[in-house]
């Protein structure tokens, strides 16, 4: 595999997680009983659909195919919002455990591929940048839920 083909592969990957926290935000401000929440939720959601575009660019630039849609676990996981939510006394503290969850596994994710593969710098910015923005709001969503 060359050196292109493999970055393109890491970038999809994490395309494919970026699509997946897209649609569990969505999924987490539905289930959400407060508004500010919710509102919350949609911006996060907005801000991956940012990731996302900025990813492609960035899959394209190595001259590669941008992959489409999330991953089974993506969807497995926002079925379980759904009976988490379902069965849940309080919907907000459930959909924040669960915004944690996911943001954990995409830090981890974004840490991966920067220690894992060789990137042009600029291809190395952003993915800090976004793993950093992610990293910040894991804190704040962690500080939500002590509030909830």
């Amino acid at each position: 595999m060359s050196y292109t083909e493999t970055v393109g592969k890491k970038l999809n990957q994490l395309l494919e997680r970026t699509y997946d926290a897209e649609k569990g935000f969505k999924k987490a401000a539905d289930h959400a009983k407060s508004p500010d929440l919710k509102n919350y939720f949609l911006r996060k959601s907005t801000e991956r659909t940012s990731f996302g575009h900025d990813l492609k660019n960035e899959i394209m630039n190595f001259g590669q195919a941008v992959e489409k849609g999330g991953s089974t676990a993506g969807t497995l996981h926002r079925g379980w919002m759904d009976v988490k939510a379902f069965f849940s006394a309080d919907n907000d503290e459930s959909m924040l455990e669960e915004a944690i969850t996911g943001e954990k596994a995409a830090v981890d994710e974004y840490k991966d591929v920067l220690k894992e593969t060789s990137l042009p710098p600029s291809t190395e910015v952003l993915l800090q940048q976004q793993m950093n923005k992610i990293s910040a709001d894991l804190g704040t969503i962690k500080r939500l839920e002590d509030i909830a």
